[in-house]
This record gives structure tokens, sequence and C-alpha cells, in this order.
């Protein structure tokens, strides 16, 4: 087969424990898995981490290593049958004349369940084979304790920057994808967030089209363009539609009750589906009134679910009812200004983990490896109020997302923002 026609991410697997890039402090000299594999013996374990980010190779260059016969079971697709054929194919492989090790392969693990999961221990004790079990979830939750207690953990992490910049340089070194501009590069890593995976089936998409298009070089505007079209969709006959929406939204937050009732009632007239128009006031309850008046929102959910018992016409003055309260309600769009400005800084920024102090512990495991280690529970603070505790992820300024205004109830919620921020300063924050 041609190699045009293997898949990108399948083209670029390591062939070698040198290959793989990331997770070296998994990998790297004298590193637990590293040494695992200088070792020469095995042993049953399961990775934990998040898509895209070697788990499958990790256990593919185990069973190169240990010359071993490679057995791989999806716990999407498989079942019961499929653990029994490769036990038989395990058994196969130890008995024949060639005798050979067998590393059992557990894509996403924990959708298994217990009775599956069950399946393998006698075998996993038995050292028919080695166990590589795979989860993107906790696996203390998800894991049965029998067949954690017989695997070792290891935890990996999303790619970083450098790791993912590797990546598309050895893309580009077999001539795979085009030369990418330094805001085109950027922003695929942005999107990518650490996953490898995305990253080359993303970058496989952009070479097919630039190819198409005779590009030599990816800039950030052609990126943008083809990666649009992916979600993209238009109703070129929606505009008057859109256009009379707009008018009922800029209306209720402009504060003017007749506008707002009249955009509502022409809209109904003209067969605007009332269930969607309730739709629209609750985000505009979010949106443009949000905590200067929390009771907004509560009355935009109360006049949808009246809608529901009643039906036209008689539900349909629940919602004149709310859209007249909308309009003359305190206006204030701080927690939506602040949710977009944390958006943009997450896609930018990416996925930063979870302090250690502030994670979950509630298994012996986890409290090992030092989660939840030093949170100080607020409620047994002076106020209820940890002051100088640090609540964002390692590196990363708080920078202030939400800023109330100075109309209704955020009035009194900035005075507590002030107070709780001195607070701070004095514990030397």
């Amino acid at each position: 087969m041609s190699s045009t026609h293997i898949p990108l991410a399948e083209r670029l697997r390591p062939r070698t424990l040198g290959d793989v890039i990331g997770q070296q402090h998994l990998l790297g000299e004298g590193m637990a898995l590293r040494v695992a594999f200088e070792s020469g013996q095995p042993h049953s374990c399961i990775l934990w981490g998040p898509p895209g980010v070697g788990k499958t190779t990790i256990a593919r260059l185990m069973a190169d290593a240990f010359d071993a016969q490679f057995l791989s079971i999806s716990a999407v697709l498989g079942g019961v049958k499929e653990i029994r054929e490769s036990v038989e194919l395990a058994i196969a492989a130890r008995d024949s004349l060639d005798p050979k090790r067998t590393i059992m392969f557990v894509d996403e693990v924990h959708r298994f369940n217990k009775s599956q999961q069950d399946a393998f221990l006698p075998h996993v004790e038995s050292g028919l084979f080695t166990f590589i079990g795979a989860t993107t979830e906790n696996p203390s939750f998800e894991v049965n304790s029998a067949l954690l207690s017989r695997a070792a953990v290891y935890v990996l992490q999303s790619l970083s920057v450098d790791d993912l910049t590797q990546i598309i340089a050895k893309a580009q070194a077999i001539g795979a994808v085009p030369a990418l501009e330094d805001a085109a590069l950027e922003r695929l890593i942005a999107y990518a967030d650490g996953d490898a995976r995305r990253l080359l089936n993303t970058l496989e998409t952009l070479s097919v089209a630039a190819n198409r298009e005779k590009l030599e070089e990816i800039n950030d505007a052609w990126l943008m363009r083809v990666l649009g079209e992916r979600m993209r969709r238009y109703d070129k006959g929606g505009e008057q539609f859109y256009d009379t929406i707009s008018a009922l939204h800029k209306s209720v937050r402009g504060s003017d009750p007749d506008a707002a009732l009249y955009w509502l009632v022409r809209m109904l007239d003209g067969g605007a589906e009332p269930k969607y128009m309730a739709r629209r006031l609750i985000r505009m309850a979010a949106e443009d009134i949000g905590l200067a008046d929390p009771r907004a929102l509560r009355l935009a959910l109360d006049a949808a679910e009246v809608y529901e018992r009643l039906g036209s016409p008689e539900g349909e003055l629940a919602l004149a009812e709310c859209v007249v309260y909308l309009a003359v309600a305190p206006k204030s769009n701080a927690v939506y200004k602040a949710y977009n400005e944390a958006k943009a800084l997450i896609k930018k920024d990416g996925t930063r983990p979870v302090p250690m102090h502030l994670r979950n512990a509630p298994t012996k495991m986890m409290k090992d490896m030092d989660w939840g280690k030093g949170y100080r529970y607020a409620h047994d603070e002076e106020d209820g109020f940890a002051a100088g505790e640090n609540y964002m992820p390692e590196g990363l300024e708080t920078t202030g997302f939400y800023r109330p205004v100075e109309r209704g109830l955020e009035i009194k919620i900035a005075d507590k923002l002030r107070h709780l921020r001195d607070k701070n300063k004095q514990a030397g924050k």
C-alpha cells in the first residue's frame, strides 16, 4: 500500500522509545516506564491520561521491546467474546514451539463493566499475559479494585506546545504538510489542545485542501476558513427573521419595554415558534441582566415552563410578562463578558493541570499521590474565607474576568469582592 493511503498518525507513530514525543516524566532516563522497558520484565499497568497523548503507542512499544504478541481489545466494540478469543490466542502463543509472551492491551478499559474486567483477573494472576489498560477516566473510580491492585498506574500528560511543534516538524520532514505561517502554527497548536491525534488528523485534512489549491504555505486566514467550514451552517433566507430577533434583543438590552413587547408580538404573529422565543428570553436574562437581578433568569425559566403547560395562546402571556420584566430590570453583562474572556484565554492557553491541593482524593491511591494535600477548608477559616489561598492553575495569574457593574445586586457583589481582595492583600497574596 502506498504511504499516501496510510493515515498520517500511523505514518508518524514512534517505532522506538526514543521516537516518543512527550511523557518524559515517565519515559526519560531513570523514569518509571523507561526502567520497566529496560528491565526486560513487563508488568501489568494502567495508562491514564487524556486522548491523543500516546497510550496505545506506549503499549505497542512495550510489546516490541519484550518481543511479545500484541493483542488489542476496544472496550467500546468488544465484550466477553473478544476477551475469550484473546485468551485463546495468548494460550496458543505460550504453548507454541516458539513460545511468546502476550501483551493484552485494553483501550478505554473504563467502559468494561465489573464482570468484563473480572474476566482478566485469573489470567493476569497466572501470568498468561501482561495486562495494559488505557483510560481517560480516573481508574480509582472506573477500574475494579482487584484489577487495580495488580497493575501499576501511570499518569500521562497532555502534550505541550513544544511537543506538538515537534510533531508538526516531523510531519513536514516527510513532506506530509506544507509550510505553516507562525500565526497559523500557533492557532493549530491551540486547536489541538495537547492531543496529538487531533493535531495529526487536522494536519491531514489541511494538507489535502492545501494540495488541492496548490498552496506552498498555510496562513492564518486560510486555516480559519478551512477549519470553520466543518461547522459553518447558514440559512441565506433567514436574514429578516434574525434581524427581528436582533431588534427584540436590543430593545430588551436598551430597557425599552414597549419596543421589546412590540418585537415579541410581531414575531409571534409572524409564526415564530414560541418555544424558540422562550429560549431566546432565557439567553437575554443570562447575557444582559445577569447578576444585576438574578430573578430575571428564574422568571424566564418560569415563563418557558408556563408556555409548556398552557400552550398557545394562553402561554404567550407569560412570555410577554417576561419580556417586559427583562426590559425594565437593571442590566449587567459582567458575567457574559467574564465568560467570554475566560473562554478566549482557555482557547489560547490550552489545558493546565489542576493544582495538587485542589484535587479531590477519595481513594488511598490518590492520597498517596498527594492529591488534596495542603488544601484549606474555607468553612474552617475566619469569615468562611481562606485569605491568600490560590485557586487558579499554577503559573496563571488571576486576571479578574468578572467585574461587577454598579447596578442592581451587583453593587453589593462588588462591595463583597473588594472586601475579599483586601483580605487577600493583607494575607500577602
